[in-house]
C-alpha cells in the first residue's frame, strides 16, 4: 500500500493559516520579550535601553554597508537554519550542523585550489556541489546510526561535530597548509573559485541570492511535493507513517541526506564568499545558532529566513551598541539567549491566545 497527498478541504486551509498567524505572533512576542528582559539588564548597566537599542538597530540596518554586512552574515544562518528545518520535519534532530559545515567547507576549498585554470561557470558549481556530498554524507552518518543501532542523533550529531573540526584542523595544520606555514588556513583560491561582490563598496556577495532561492526550493519541496508531504508525517508520527505504507527509512536518509548538503552549502558560502580560503576558525558557531534560528522561524523556511536575518542584525549591530552606549556587546548573546527561552516557552503563549479566543 502506498501514501499520496491526500485532497485538502477549505476548513482544514482555514485552520492551518489561523495556526501559522498564531505561529507568528507567539514568535514576534517571544522577541519582544527577550527584547524587554534586554532593557533591563541595559538599564542595570547603567545605559539608556532606546538609546543602545537605536545604535543596534543603526549598526545593523542604518545604512547600505550596515545592511550589506547583515544579510551578509544571515547567509550561512539561512543555510545552517534550512538544513536544522528539514531535519525537524522529518522528526530528526540534527545538532552537527556545525560540522558538516566545516567539512563541506574544507571540501569545497580544496576543489577549487585543486582546479584553478576551470573557468568560473564550472568551478564554482563543482565546489558547490562537492561541499553538499560532503555535508550529506557526514550527516547521514548519523542517520545511519540511528536506524541501524538505534543510536540517539542528539549525541551523534554533536560528537560527529567535535570530529569534523578537529580533522579540519589537522588538515590547516597539515596536508592543506599555505606554502608559508605560518597560519593553519590554506593557500588563497584564484579569482575565478570566488564569489564577485553584488553591490559595489561592500562584501555583500550573490550568496544571497542563492539563499532566497534555497528558502524558495526548500518551501516547495516540503509544502508542494509528495515527498515533503511524507516526511511532515513521517516526522509527526513515524508509526502512523509507517502504516500508511511510506517508507520511514529512505524518508529519514533522506532528510539527514538534505540536511547535511545544506549545512555544507552554508560553509561553502564563506569559502567563496568571505573568506576566499578555508580558515581554522572558519564559522563563529553558525551551525549551533542555526538551530535556534530553525526554532524561531518555526521550521517554516521563510520563518528562518526571517529569524537569520534578526540575528544577523543583533550580531552585526552588538559592536555599534557597544561604541555608542557602553554596553558590551556580548549582551547581543543574552538577549539570543533570552529569545531562546521564550520560544522554548511560547507553548504557554498559544494556551494564552487560544483561551483569549474561547472567551
Amino acid at each position: 500500500m502506498s501514501v499520496s497527498e491526500p485532497t485538502i478541504l477549505p476548513s482544514a486551509v482555514t485552520a492551518a493559516h489561523a495556526a501559522r498567524r498564531t505561529e507568528i505572533v507567539s514568535s514576534l512576542v517571544a522577541v519582544g520579550l527577550a527584547l524587554a528582559v534586554g532593557a533591563v539588564l541595559i538599564l542595570a548597566w547603567g545605559a539608556n535601553p532606546l538609546t543602545a537599542y537605536g545604535a543596534l538597530f543603526d549598526g545593523a540596518f542604518g545604512s547600505w554597508n550596515s545592511l550589506a554586512e547583515t544579510l551578509l552574515r544571515s547567509i550561512p544562518l539561512t543555510f545552517t537554519g534550512l538544513a536544522i528545518a528539514i531535519a525537524f520535519r522529518g522528526g530528526a534532530f540534527n545538532l552537527g550542523a556545525e560540522g558538516q559545515l566545516y567539512l563541506g567547507a574544507t571540501a569545497s576549498a580544496f576543489v577549487g585550489l585543486m582546479l584553478p585554470g576551470l573557468p568560473s561557470l564550472i568551478l564554482i558549481p563543482a565546489m558547490m556541489l562537492t561541499a553538499m556530498v560532503v555535508g550529506a554524507l557526514w550527516s547521514v552518518l548519523a542517520g545511519i546510526l540511528k536506524l541501524r543501532f538505534g543510536a540517539n542523533e542528539l549525541i551523534t550529531t554533536i560528537m560527529l561535530n567535535y570530529i569534523a573540526i578537529f580533522l579540519v584542523a589537522y588538515l590547516l595544520r597539515g596536508p592543506l597548509q599555505e606554502a608559508a606555514g605560518y597560519l593553519p588556513q590554506t593557500e588563497r583560491l584564484a579569482a575565478a573559485a570566488r564569489f564577485p561582490n553584488l553591490i559595489e563598496g561592500t562584501r555583500l556577495h550573490m550568496g544571497v541570492l542563492l539563499a532566497l532561492l534555497a528558502v524558495v526550493l526548500t518551501h516547495v519541496a516540503l509544502w508542494h511535493t509528495t515527498w515533503g508531504f511524507k516526511l511532515r508525517v513521517v516526522g509527526l508520527n513515524p508509526r502512523a507513517a509507517l502504516n500508511a505504507g511510506i517508507n520511514v527509512t529512505a524518508i529519514t536518509v533522506s532528510a539527514f541526506l538534505l540536511s547535511g548538503a545544506l549545512a555544507g552549502v552554508a560553509g561553502y558560502m564563506e569559502v567563496v564568499g568571505v573568506q576566499r580560503r578555508m580558515i581554522e576558525n572558519l564559522s563563529p558557531g553558525f551551525g549551533y545558532t542555526g538551530i535556534i534560528v530553525a526554532l524561531l522561524g518555526r521550521t517554516n523556511p521563510f520563518g528562518v529566513l526571517a529569524a537569520a536575518i534578526l540575528f544577523a542584525g543583533l550580531q552585526v549591530g552588538g559592536s555599534t551598541m557597544q561604541a555608542a552606549s557602553g554596553v558590551p556587546s556580548t549582551l547581543t548573546t543574552i538577549v539570543q539567549a533570552l529569545v531562546v527561552l521564550f520560544v522554548i516557552g511560547r507553548g504557554a503563549f498559544d494556551t494564552l491566545f487560544a483561551r483569549g479566543k474561547a472567551v
